[in-house]
């Protein structure tokens, strides 16, 4: 009889009980003990759940007080030396210094966690000499046992894994870190066999990335030093969120068991296993429910799927789980009351999913009847067969666009000829990102309005006043082009999605980006459409306060869809089509309306990157397409901007060129010289803004160091097409420090403009 397992579960809590104790904590309004105390509750809540659902194989040690990389970096006792660490077990004010920073050590680097939108700490390794300073996997099993009678499944990251995710050392250094950290692992291990444990997972995402022959032997001399180490304990090598590369090198590892992902890696992963069958001596965990989607299964077709794989591996040597950490998904479907019960009835959040594999693995076993799984499937077609995904308006105007190549009436040079003429602006023009400061005055408004204790009116009136104060401030600076601030918006996407059909908002669908930091995504339920002007009304009214030009701003396609739930009955790529087509819309009524500088935001490109090699470019290709799609049928005079994040320029640069943007802003300041050396291997012939200063502090920089950073820019860029702008918007900063920081970047323009003149 096969068993259920997940391989994590969200650590927020149905109501964010994880993120308001932590915050109190920092805060200072909960002491210590009561704090740990409160945690421990949560978790074992956590614990309870996964039992009472029927789960088999219950995770433990994938609870966190902040990352699960940081939880393991802190385990070998790998703190940075700027903390000041002086051994043993890493004390709560360092563990979350090393995350958000103190007065006197910067916070460590965050990056994202392979594809998906939630983010780690990256360890940092240089000068460190690993410890195991505690065995939390051990404690984390005894806690449940002890606790709720669960002989859980320890939660542990793989060594190759954790150490391709750190930094802080050189490639030729990795065999000699992988020598630190073995005994240490070996030492858990041993630790948790004694104890009696059954099933340890070891999270070795990395082996759906690029894995060459040298990782191959890595791996050979991991899992055999574990297999030596501990021979009783089950290992199960578990890899998630794409199809393993190597898997036939990968299946003959000395472990008890291997997780696939037959969700994200569903082709890749079933063609490997028909292909080249499964070892007769391992277990074969099939992650075949979505541990990153919010949709339902159909277990009909997950049942399916299960009996194909039957046919290679015996049924009791398979257990049935989650394709990933059901840290990606909500909590519970239960508290979204407002949503439509066609669109609420298709929902699956953490605990349906816990709830699906539960019955999927119960009806597998023989002790329910299929008619089960029909039932649980009847609530997906309400949603399949409804107007909303059927939008044959949309379908055939997509179509039509999708026939056609989309492209700027005139090459850029002409355009930029057509952009002068029009504008005239001064050499080095300078601008913002889009955003201003969005005060507590602000935010109450908005809450005003949105509670219905304000007028529309009101608060129209409101947002102009805010416009009228900022558009003359840009002024008295001496901003060349200007912005409306955003005062209006929440969120760079929820905003475009409330105004788009297509799209619903639920009531508590949390997750985790980081830390305490909780996102609620747009659900993207049906086809995109247009359903009238976004962003005019406030656009235009600016441009009425000003004869400088006034930026319209919009959230472009690709990063709509990204930081959303989306859909899954069609390919993303439509989907982007479809934002891309209700987004042109706009721009041409922004257009139509007077507004000559478009700017259509890009940060989330790079993000949605495959994991796999081989799909990296034509993703790029229809994510460029779905931008020219947006932006390609404007005037030549018309000016389009974008902005980005930070990203590894070189290997992008053909990508970004094709977006043809007329001008594009890189968030870059804290890796100014990193982009500024791709400039120097890679001709850019395009407008461009580097940020010259870093907004995610409230520290107000020197002219001198801006005026450095336009200096170094201009060796290798173009004067006549560089923009000089901070790297992104500012709606996060203070009043006074955004003005003075401003009036810095103004005169470190002044004077780069200077030196120009005296080249001549």
């Amino acid at each position: 009889m096969m068993k259920s397992s997940v391989l994590g579960y969200p650590r927020i809590g149905a109501d964010r009980e994880w993120k308001k104790a932590l915050e109190a904590f920092w805060a200072g309004k909960l002491a210590e003990g009561d704090f740990l105390q409160r945690l421990k509750e949560i978790r074992l809540n956590h614990l309870q759940k996964q039992l009472n659902k029927g789960i088999d194989l219950i995770p433990v040690g994938d609870f966190s007080f902040y990352d699960h990389i940081l939880d393991t970096a802190a385990m070998f006792g790998l703190i940075p030396q700027r903390f000041n660490y002086k051994g043993g077990v890493v004390p709560l004010s360092v563990y979350y210094g090393v995350a958000r920073g103190t007065a006197e050590a910067a916070a460590s680097e965050m990056t994202k966690w392979f594809n998906t939108n939630y983010h780690y700490i990256v360890p940092e390794l240089q000068g460190a000499t690993p410890s195991l300073t505690e065995n939390k996997p051990l404690a984390a099993y005894r806690e449940a046992k002890a606790e709720l009678g669960i002989a859980g499944k320890p939660v542990i990251v793989g060594p190759l894994t954790f150490l391709k995710l750190s930094k802080g050392y050189d490639s030729s250094e990795f065999d000699a870190w992988l020598d630190r950290l073995l005994p240490l692992y070996v030492q858990i291990l041993r630790e948790l066999e004694q104890e009696g444990v059954e099933w340890v997972q070891m999270d070795e995402p990395i082996l759906v990335t690029h894995t060459d022959d040298e990782d191959v032997k890595r791996l050979g001399q991991i899992y055999s030093t574990f297999t030596k180490a501990a021979p009783k304990l089950n290992i199960m090598l578990q890899t998630y969120f794409e199809s393993v590369e190597r898997y036939g090198d990968i299946v003959k590892l000395p472990v008890k068991g291997i997780g696939l992902d037959f969700v994200h890696g569903y082709k890749g992963n079933l063609q490997a296993l028909q292909a080249l069958g499964f070892p007769a001596d391992k277990v074969l965990g099939a992650g075949v429910i979505d541990g990153r989607g919010i949709w339902k299964a159909s277990l009909q077709e997950k049942q399916t799927l299960l009996q194909t794989l039957e046919k290679i591996v015996p049924a009791d040597r398979i257990i049935v789980q989650s394709s990933c950490s059901l840290l990606h998904v909500p909590v519970s479907v239960d508290r979204e009351t407002k949503l439509s019960p066609v669109l609420r009835d298709a929902l699956a959040f953490a605990d349906e999913k816990l709830d699906e594999l539960a019955l999927l693995t119960r009806t597998l076993g023989g002790t329910s009847a299929a008619a089960e799984l029909k039932k649980h499937d009847q609530d997906l077609i309400g949603l399949r067969d409804s107007e909303e995904r059927n939008r044959q308006d949309i379908r055939q105007a997509v179509a039509g666009i999708r026939s056609v190549e989309p492209k700027r009436s005139e090459p850029f040079a002409k355009r930029y000829a057509a952009q002068q003429a029009k504008w005239q602006l001064p050499l080095l023009p300078t601008t913002t990102i889009g955003s201003f400061p969005q005060s507590a005055e602000v935010r109450k408004a908005r809450q005003l309005w949105r509670k219905g204790e304000w007028s529309q009116s009101q608060y129209d009136a409101y947002i102009q006043e805010q416009i009228d104060i900022w558009i003359k401030l840009q002024e008295e600076i001496g901003l060349d082009v200007l912005v409306h601030g955003e005062f209006e918006r929440t969120d760079m996407v929820e905003f475009f999605g409330e105004k788009l059909a297509g799209f619903a908002f639920t009531q508590n669908g949390w997750v985790q980006s980081y830390g305490s930091r909780c996102v609620k995504p747009p659900v993207i339920y049906g086809d995109v459409a247009f359903t009238g002007d976004m962003t005019v009304e406030e656009t235009r009214y600016a441009q009425s306060k000003t004869n400088r030009p006034v930026k319209g701003m919009l959230t472009g396609p690709i990063t709509i869809m990204n930081w959303s739930f989306v859909r899954d009955d069609i390919p993303r790529e439509e989907i982007a089509y479809q934002l891309a087509y209700a987004l042109r819309q706009e721009v041409e009524a922004l257009e139509k309306a007077g507004i000559g500088m478009i700017q259509v935001d890009e940060p989330a490109v790079r993000e949605g990157l495959p994991l796999k090699e081989t799909e990296k470019a034509g993703y790029l290709e229809w994510a460029v397409r779905a931008f020219r799609i947006t932006t390609s049928t404007v005037q030549d005079s018309t000016q389009i901007h974008t902005h980005m994040c930070y990203c590894e320029f070189h290997d992008m640069i053909d990508s970004i060129q094709d977006m043809d943007a007329d001008v594009i802003s890189i968030e870059t300041s804290r890796s100014h010289g990193e982009l500024i050396h791709s400039f120097e291997q890679n001709q850019y012939g395009l407008g461009i803004g580097l940020g010259v200063y870093d907004i995610h502090s409230p520290r107000v920089p020197a002219v001198e160091e801006m005026t450095s950073m336009i200096d170094r820019a201009l060796r290798v860029l173009d004067p006549q097409l560089f923009w000089i702008n901070p790297d992104c918007g500012l709606k996060t900063r203070g009043r006074e420090e955004t003005v003075q920081a401003l009036r810095n970047m103004v005169e470190a323009t002044r004077i780069a403009r200077d030196k120009q003149s005296a080249l001549k």
